[in-house]
């Protein structure tokens, strides 16, 4: 069931990216040319996702625990560090550059275009190594 769950989420959330035009790399792209060809519409596509993910918050953690898990797994981190901001800053660009966010690349990685193929060995070298730095830079019997 759980499998169940998890596989029809990932669909909903790929469904809506492609429908908001995410999965589009042009299209992003010109969300960010407001000098030039600008595009609005993903405002629209990202503010309608702010509105339910905030309304969806507020109905879901008012229950003691989720359904499919003993507890809710909710960061309790609440300062901005220097990781939080090199994370941001990088993710930012390489939207920009690339026209592709992670939830953009993943819907449509079956099509094997390069770009998405590119964009997603990127993403995960990028993870990797940043995981790797994570690693060492915190004490033995640590994880977070």
């Amino acid at each position: 069931m759980r499998f169940l769950m998890t596989y029809e989420s990932g669909l909903i959330f790929g469904f809506g990216i492609i429908l908001g035009g995410m999965a589009n790399p042009a299209k992003v792209l010109n969300f960010f040319d407001v000098a030039g060809t600008w595009d609005p519409s993903l405002a629209f596509v990202m503010g309608g996702a702010l509105g339910v993910t905030a309304l969806g918050y507020r109905i879901v953690l008012r229950r003691p625990a989720p359904r499919m898990a003993d507890i809710f797994h909710l960061s309790t981190l609440l300062r901005i560090d220097v990781p939080l901001i090199a994370g941001s800053a990088a993710f930012g660009i390489g939207w920009g550059v690339a026209g592709f966010c992670p939830g953009g690349a993943l819907p449509v990685i079956g099509t094997l275009d390069p770009a998405v193929l590119t964009f997603t060995g990127a993403m995960i070298a990028g993870i990797v190594i940043a995981k790797a730095i994570k690693s060492r830079s915190q004490p033995l019997g640590h994880t977070a």
